[in-house]
């Protein structure tokens, strides 16, 4: 049976324990060293799998998650009671076919579903972590996973894919355990946060730290949860993830639930309404402590800065498959950037493929129905599969 636990941002809701899918714990042997110097031991990572692993081992795909997101990629989200983040990815003769491939998808390192985070119980205090809990990056979510791959005895993934956040472990995983992987295929995404990025992620944080219930990451303690601060962090960082396009096609200047203006600060506008409805619900399933630890760990990725400042210096000798894919609207993660990793693939005589696909969109168009890209993915997911003799 699996574990149980209430998230902490859920507790002032008297919320009941809901589940974490699969947990494993690292004890003091198998510390996880961080890139800051610190050392995390014991900790945990919740996880959870779909289809089945088949005899030869060789059919796993391994999909890291993007910011917000979890271990519960398909199937119903156990805090929301919606579909997972990429079900409609993942699931029996989807694009993820788990009737052909093991799917496994891990909540990261500073996460808050059950992996070790800010919101975990410190054993040294008894009382929660807090901005007690080191820093992490996404190297140290990386190094993770792979303690979790060789626990479940698996050599090789058939595949690593992912978008943004998720796309960044991608090309770290394809960095740093390029023999281990097989294919990989980062989504919407890029070697490095470019400065616009860090400063949305800024806004968002500094919209938590301003929250008077936040007490400097010390709520818990307080039982209150900052709940304003997140909800607005939640908002300036969902309009990165649409166009302008997408937000004019879907709301314009549409009213909400009236015919003239209030001449006040409700909501007046659909975008407005929507916004807030965006953030609201999202605090109801996310840690505060956890957003400012994960945005963190996305504006410290810089794969060229850890080789010298050469980007292609981060895959020399890679034997890796590669599959690259950007959206035309997204201006987080634009295909430029993209394609500079692109570039440092080829130079450093990599198997590399790009495709780029036209929508409206925006960046979280790799969370939605997109056609090209289902036929992108099942694409590359075939031709690997043959390669490894997958039936």
């Amino acid at each position: 049976m699996a574990d149980t636990v209430t998230p902490r941002f859920l507790r002032d809701l008297k919320a009941p324990a809901v589940d974490r899918g699969q947990v494993l714990t690292f004890g003091a042997d198998k510390p996880l060293v961080l890139d800051s110097g610190k050392v995390l031991s014991p900790f945990t990572l919740a996880y959870q799998t779909y289809g089945e692993l088949n005899a030869a081992r060789n059919n796993a795909i391994l999909v890291p998650h993007a910011l917000t997101g979890d271990q519960f990629a398909s199937g119903i989200h156990p805090v929301t009671g919606k579909p997972g983040w990429w079900d409609v990815m993942i699931g029996p003769g989807k694009p993820i076919d788990t009737d052909r491939f093991f799917v496994i998808c891990v909540n990261v390192v500073g996460g808050c579903m059950g992996t070790s985070g800010p919101g975990e119980t410190n054993p040294e205090t008894g009382q929660p972590f807090g901005l007690g809990f080191p820093l992490v990056t996404i190297d140290d979510m990386v190094r993770a996973q792979a303690m979790l791959i060789d626990d479940l005895k698996i050599d090789q993934l058939l595949c690593v894919m992912g978008g943004s956040m998720g796309g960044m472990q991608v090309l770290q995983w394809g960095s740093a355990y390029g023999s281990r992987v097989f294919s990989a295929m980062p989504i919407a995404t890029g070697a490095r946060h470019s400065a616009q990025n860090i400063a949305f992620n800024e806004v968002g944080r500094q919209a938590i730290m301003a929250d008077p219930d936040w007490h400097g990451g010390d709520y818990a303690e307080h039982n209150v949860n900052p709940s304003k601060g997140l909800a607005v962090a939640r908002m300036a960082a969902h309009i990165t993830y649409l166009s302008e396009a997408a937000l004019q096609r879907k709301f314009g200047r549409e009213l909400q639930n009236r015919d003239v203006l209030s001449f006040g600060f409700d909501a007046d506008f659909q975008i407005e309404s929507y916004l807030r409805h965006q953030g609201m619900s999202f605090v109801d399933r996310f840690d505060a402590n956890s957003y400012l630890y994960l945005t963190r760990a996305m504006d410290y990725f810089d794969m060229a800065a850890e080789h010298g400042g050469v980007l292609a210096e981060a895959f020399r000798g890679t034997r890796t498959r590669f599959c690259l894919m950007s959206f035309t609207s997204d201006w987080l993660f634009p295909t430029g950037e993209n394609k500079r990793v692109a570039h440092a693939l080829n130079a450093a005589g990599a198997n590399v493929s790009f495709v780029e696909i036209e929508t409206d969109r925006g960046h979280d168009a790799f969370l939605l129905d997109e056609p090209e890209m289902f036929a992108t993915v099942r694409g590359f997911l075939g031709s690997a599969a043959a390669a490894k003799g997958i039936p």
